[in-house]
């Protein structure tokens, strides 16, 4: 089922209309699980940190052991290509994908040199500023590296972040706050997460299970050059209930605010509102311009 709408599909060469067909039955990346992606966006006719989204796709492919074809320069020029085709005002979810074809060892393990791409656009909005969620815990926890490959952007770790939230939602919330192995907070089941707590900013250290997201980075260096005070740190569950506000960061809202964690509620989403000005400020500079 497409995602968006307005589907423009690059592969094998050139560019498709719609929501095309790309993989096949036998395909190791179908029924192996060796897929990876990454997510960027268009807005605003911008798509800030395109380039650092195209090169961590084909660091994703690596970890995952499967051998990139594209260099993050072509990826870019093909992105652009693509996008000439939306409006201004249309919002666009940009996601390239690699996947390998054979496996080797009784086909378990991807073959090097076998992997194909493609890089879907669809339409997609912004959501509006004044979106909010709610959390709640999860019995489910993110790997360790020696379980599973969290250095990468793989489709094979999602059905455990779809246990997460379906859940939360079973439960009447709208995303799932999830521990580590050892207990401590993570992320939640779709972005990083954020806390404030006396006018200082924290957030989970990234120990390896999880993500360290391009648009987290971009926030705490955001913040940090207006004078706000970023640790990363390690963060319990307590930490989250007494905090003053909560917000997630991720590509495709950017920013969102907290309402709710469990039975704790927030009345203030100052820093929240706070840091979407600035990543937005940071956005439409002429630095930070991809298209």
């Amino acid at each position: 089922m497409a995602f968006g709408t307005d589907i423009r599909t690059w592969f094998e060469g050139r560019w498709h209309e719609g929501d095309i067909a790309v993989m096949r039955a036998a395909d190791h990346g179908i029924w192996q699980g060796s897929s990876v992606f990454d997510g960027a966006r268009l807005f605003d006719g911008i798509a800030p940190d395109l380039d650092l989204h195209l090169a961590r796709v084909n660091r994703s492919a690596e970890a995952l052991m499967i051998t990139p074809t594209l260099t993050p320069e072509a990826m870019l020029d093909i992105a652009r290509e693509g996008l000439r085709a939306y409006g201004r005002d249309t919002a666009v979810y940009v996601r390239p994908m690699y996947w390998a074809i054979a496996g080797s060892d009784l086909g378990i393990a991807p073959l090097e040199n076998s992997t194909r791409f493609a890089l879907c656009l669809e339409a997609v909005p912004m959501p509006p500023a004044a979106a909010q969620t709610t959390l709640t815990r999860t019995r489910f926890r993110r790997p360790v590296l020696e379980d599973a490959v969290c250095n990468a952007k793989a489709g094979c770790l999602y059905p455990n972040n779809a246990r997460m939230l379906v859940e939360a939602q079973a439960k009447g919330f709208g995303n799932a706050l999830v521990a580590d192995a050892l207990g401590n907070v993570a992320e939640s089941a779709t972005a990083n997460v954020f806390i404030v707590k006396d006018g200082m900013v924290f957030t989970p250290v990234a120990n390896g299970t999880f993500l360290s997201g391009l648009t987290r980075a971009r926030h705490i260096a955001n913040l940090r050059a207006d004078g706000i005070e970023v640790r990363e740190a390690v963060l319990s569950f307590a930490d989250v209930a007494a905090a003053d506000e909560v917000f997630l960061s991720g590509n495709f809202s950017k920013v969102t605010s907290v309402a709710r964690f469990d039975d704790v509620t927030y009345r203030s989403r100052k820093m929240t509102d706070h840091v979407r000005t600035l990543y937005m400020d940071w956005a439409h500079s002429d630095v930070a311009r991809m298209i």
